[in-house]
């Protein structure tokens, strides 16, 4: 099998999606056809040994559409969308101006007088002129044996022009248009934030050859590649750095504004920027598969991950077609009215139906990958919002996963900073996650450190050297011995002893320290969640220590699979569960729940993989945020649904009974799609993942 993305032009509901799919995947050798409406491609699978990738574009041109030149490049400049936004406003007071002359013509009798002065020829030319782009949708769909929107309308034109109301079918065509362009414009304006992510994409390298450096585009740049990437420019690839020394924006990959260090042996992202130095960078990762690559790719297929309501807007919007056709001629045969009629046929706005979703969520998805959170789908958005358990892996997501020193008891006259000093200078040549942890202390508190001599390691019990002529020796009870008078009852925490030549001089605990800002994103979380529970590989005592520190209830000493069997009892139990993870250890419990959150996978092709929505930094304030995010999300989405509910109830019951002319009729048609880019905005302007 082989698979194309393909960029298709004029695509702007999920009628032109079902068009456009059911026209790929009548060619012979086509498997599947995944429309991504919100992205503006088709990813097409295939036969390989058929060939039909010229036949596809040719289907997709018979249906009407546009196969464009890349799939990758985007469209529209920052200028460009400042004009089209002016242009929306413009068109809108056109808009404006047309309805008052249509109801005034209509009230006035002014359509009338036109009418029997301007011969029905003339006016027949000129609304099918006018209508032309319209009408040829319609020709195109009606011969590939479809019905969609505008045939309704067209239909409705028609009869206008039967009965001699050019005028009035002239009106309506000029709103069809302007419908077209508003529909068109709330599909671009939701596309938006996945344009900024793709404008923020690394084009072009500058790379070392023999001859000196070259400027090449992204795609001739190879794994092993040296790069090079001169102050205020951006990484254009995944790789390590071989010399140099940078500050580095990583905003686009975290979404945190604070900038980290680069220097040589550190790993670096694409689409991040240097500044205020030089780097030489060894290529590991190009183009799609770099980390920003990898998440741009996962924001387009989140539309694939459709969730329930949108599923059901999406088949609701193809059977309401139908529905309004039979509608308009109940109200023929019932009222016998053929304006009445044609007013059905042109109010009925049925793409608002499949817009109310993919509009909102797209607009959240976008917004949040923007500020560091990939959210795979809408699928996902509306099960957190609806979610009730919440279960959190311990070790690296509530804590750091790595000891840290937390309190220096010194006796026997020593001060805590130097004795302090002296374990971490015996702890220099130690491999032991408890050393590097001792090593971190001291240069928390910048103490100099003496080099050790004749440094020895016991294992598992600790180790010894000489430091300024004294003998220091660091490890457990049984290596140093024990200290008395100093209690040793401290539940989840690790005492090393630490004597000089010979005599204890104190203990230094240590333990798994917290993350910042877990009780206050705790304290949040459980606004929205009926139960919060810790799942964790640890002991029972160490596990309780951290359970009643937060105040949540916790199930110890599970390997993968016990984790995987404790989110399958929250759902058998009619439960919707998120699980929190770290996203390597935790991968099968984050795949296995409704919603699996990875925290701090900057990188992490696990994480990535196996959870739903990735924090790409490790910031405790993101959960409460993109769970706060997927609320208003599904808000906006409910409210997006009831607003076109109610506009087409009440429209068309008003048409049906002559209430509403024509040409009202056809201005209202854009009100829903209106709505939803308004009300959808709100996700747009406001940042969806920062922390309250």
């Amino acid at each position: 099998m082989e698979r194309r993305e393909l960029a298709v032009d004029g695509m702007d509901c999920a009628g032109c999606a079902r068009s456009v799919k059911g026209a790929i995947e009548q060619v012979q050798g086509v498997q599947e056809a995944d429309v991504r409406l919100m992205a503006g491609k088709v990813v097409v699978t295939a036969n390989a040994n058929a060939q039909p990738w010229p036949a596809v574009s040719d289907a997709i041109e018979r249906a009407g559409y546009t196969v464009a030149d890349s799939a990758s490049e985007p469209k529209e400049s920052a200028a460009t969308q400042t004009h089209t936004r002016r242009s929306m406003g413009v068109l809108a007071a056109v808009a404006a101006a047309v309805l008052a002359m249509a109801v005034l013509g209509h009230g006035l009798g002014v359509f009338a007088w036109i009418e029997r002065v301007v011969p029905w020829p003339l006016g027949v030319a000129a609304t099918f002129g006018l209508g032309y782009p319209v009408f040829k949708k319609v020709a195109v769909a009606t011969l590939n044996r479809r019905i969609i929107a505008h045939t309704l309308m067209a239909v409705g034109v028609a009869a206008a022009l039967a009965t001699g109301e050019w005028v009035t079918a002239l009106i309506i065509v000029i709103f069809m248009r302007l419908g077209d362009y508003v529909e068109s414009f709330t599909t671009e304006r939701a596309r938006d934030a996945l344009r900024t992510l793709v404008h923020q994409t690394p084009q072009q390298a500058r790379i070392e050859r023999e001859s000196g450096t070259e400027q090449v585009s992204i795609g001739e740049v190879v794994p092993g590649d040296v790069v090079q990437v001169r102050p205020g420019e951006k990484i254009p690839v995944d790789g390590t750095v071989l010399e140099g020394h940078a500050t580095i924006d990583q905003s686009a990959i975290t979404g945190e504004s604070m900038p980290v260090e680069a220097m040589p042996g550190d790993s670096v992202f694409a689409a991040t920027v240097a500044h205020g130095g030089r780097l030489r960078i060894r290529a590991e990762e190009i183009g799609e598969d770099t980390t920003f690559g990898r998440v741009v790719q996962m924001v387009e297929e989140a539309e694939a991950h459709r969730g329930r309501m949108q599923q059901w807007a999406d088949q609701f919007s193809g059977y309401y077609l139908p529905f309004v056709a039979a509608a308009a001629g109940a109200t023929y045969l019932i009222g016998g009215s053929i304006m009445a009629t044609v007013a059905v046929l042109v109010v009925a706005c049925s793409c608002a139906f499949a817009l109310a979703t993919p509009v909102a969520m797209l607009a959240a998805i976008g917004t949040s990958a923007r500020q560091g959170v990939l959210i795979k789908g809408g699928k996902y958005i509306e099960a957190l919002a609806q979610a009730d358990t919440l279960l959190i892996d311990k070790t690296g997501t509530l804590t750091l996963g790595e000891p840290r020193i937390t309190d220096v008891i010194s006796i026997n006259g020593i001060t805590e900073a130097e004795l302090l000093r002296l374990a971490a200078a015996t702890e220099q040549h130690s491999e032991h996650p408890l050393g590097a942890a001792v090593r971190r202390a001291a240069t928390a508190r910048e103490l100099d450190l003496p080099p050790p001599h004749d440094f020895e390691a016991v294992p598992g019990r600790g180790v010894r050297a000489t430091v300024d002529g004294t003998t220091v020796a660091v490890g457990n009870a049984s290596f140093v011995g024990n200290a008395p008078g100093i209690s040793t009852n401290r539940p989840g925490q690790t005492p090393l002893y630490v004597s000089v030549d010979d005599e204890l001089a104190g203990v230094l605990w240590a333990a798994d320290a917290e993350r910042a800002g877990v009780q206050s994103a705790l304290d949040a979380l459980r606004n929205h969640f009926d139960t919060l529970e810790i799942l964790t590989g640890d002991a029972e005592q160490t596990a309780e220590v951290v359970a009643e520190r937060f105040g949540l209830a916790y199930r110890a000493e599970l390997l993968p699979d016990d984790k995987i069997a404790a989110v399958r009892a929250h759902q058998d139990a009619g439960r919707t569960v998120v699980m929190v993870g770290d996203g390597v250890n935790d991968a099968p419990a984050l795949a296995q729940a409704d919603v699996g959150i990875a925290m701090g996978a900057g990188g992490t092709d696990v994480a990535i993989d196996a959870a739903h929505i990735v924090l790409m930094r490790d910031d405790w304030a993101l959960v409460p945020a993109v769970v706060q995010t997927a609320t208003r999300a599904l808000g906006v989405v409910k409210s997006n649904l009831v607003l076109t509910a109610v506009y087409n109830m009440l429209a068309l019951g008003a048409a049906s009974v002559g209430y509403l002319p024509p040409v009202l009729a056809a201005a209202l048609h854009s009100i829903p799609d209106l709505g939803i880019l308004a009300n959808s905005s709100r996700l747009l302007r406001r940042s969806s993942v920062t922390a309250d």
